[in-house]
């Protein structure tokens, strides 16, 4: 009988060949619509995936949050139902707290400054990420975020009148507006556009590519010359898919997805010099800040982060991380 077992492995691999492992399909939601520089990235992303794996690993993306806000996602993450998402800094402070480093308030002084930080704190990033049951396939900065109204605000006084939005579970945000004497509107992301139309928030601080994409600046006429914060976006899988890949697999998905991020870096600051330039030529009035007011707001970024640490919005490892390296980023550029 030998020969008949042996025929019948013979013939279970000649099967097995024949009908290879169906594909790894990762379903990713986001809010971004569909045509921005978001989406194209994504999807080249994708599609280099899909080619360097002969299709055992597939991406589809749901654009526009037609799976809801970060909260229903994470829920279909969590059945199964989605495997990842993309999230803002603030939106993902559901995941860990540490997500949103980058969006402290009035911190960060220029691009090239957060450019040295993101080499020493996105590493760990991602390794906060893992703890937590993720795996982050990357992180894309927006740009800074500066305050838009329907009214014209050149104060904080004048702020303190405004209906401002801040996003759903952003803790920062929060914290930073009640320290400044605003009462802050928390809403998703998906509901400022209607709640812009409505008259329920009349300020919400974006990017100036971001007040474009999601079509705000249909609404806003004015914007404070001031950054508030440095806005970043990024995508996590359920660790659980990632670690279920070949070795080879995972390789092709980080290498597409790095690639991919690097991109969408350099493609974000050219969107926001031509969507600022757009947002000029559309009349919104900029206002500059004078040096006694930018003096009150970085006050109220200093009153902020104090409180956010007592608060333990962020890990010690990533505030000690924070620290280092704005200490040598700053001592050795001399300012």
């Amino acid at each position: 009988m030998d020969w008949l077992n042996r025929f019948s492995i013979a013939a279970a691999l000649s099967i097995a060949a024949a009908f290879p492992a169906a594909a790894t399909t990762i379903k990713i939601a986001t809010v971004a619509p569909e045509g921005t520089t978001w989406m194209r990235e994504m999807r080249a992303s994708s599609e280099a995936v899909k080619k360097a794996t002969d299709g055992r690993v597939e991406i589809k993306y749901y654009p526009g949050g037609v799976m809801g806000d970060d909260a229903t996602v994470l829920r279909k993450i969590k059945i199964g139902q989605l495997q990842g998402g993309a999230f803002t800094g603030g939106e993902a402070t559901i995941i860990t707290g540490d997500a949103q480093v980058y969006s402290l308030p009035f911190l960060y002084r220029s691009q090239e400054e957060i450019d040295k930080l993101r080499t020493k704190l996105d590493p760990l990033l991602k390794q906060q990420f893992s703890k937590a049951g993720w795996e982050l396939l990357g992180v894309t900065g927006g740009g800074f975020a500066y305050l838009m109204s329907t009214r014209d605000i050149k104060t904080r006084d004048d702020l303190k009148a405004a209906k401002v939005w801040v996003p759903q579970g952003d803790k920062v945000a929060e914290v930073v507006f009640k320290v400044a004497g605003v009462s802050p509107i928390s809403l998703p992301l998906s509901d400022v556009y209607t709640s812009l139309q409505t008259g329920l928030i009349d300020t919400a601080a974006n990017t100036p590519s971001g007040a474009i994409a999601f079509q705000w600046h249909t609404k806003l006429k004015h914007m404070i010359d001031l950054p508030l914060t440095y806005v970043v976006g990024l995508i996590a899988v359920d660790k659980k898919v990632i670690d279920a890949l070949s070795p080879e697999d995972r390789k092709a998905l980080d290498d597409a997805f790095t690639a991919g991020f690097e991109r969408l870096d350099k493609a974000n600051r050219a969107d926001n010099a031509s969507a600022l330039e757009a947002l000029k030529q559309q009349g919104i009035a900029i206002t500059t800040p004078d040096a006694a007011e930018r003096k009150t707001w970085e006050a109220v970024g200093t009153e902020s982060f104090k409180m956010l640490s007592g608060q333990g919005a962020f890990s010690p490892e990533m505030l000690k991380a924070l620290d280092a390296a704005l200490a040598e980023i700053r001592g050795s550029s001399g300012k």
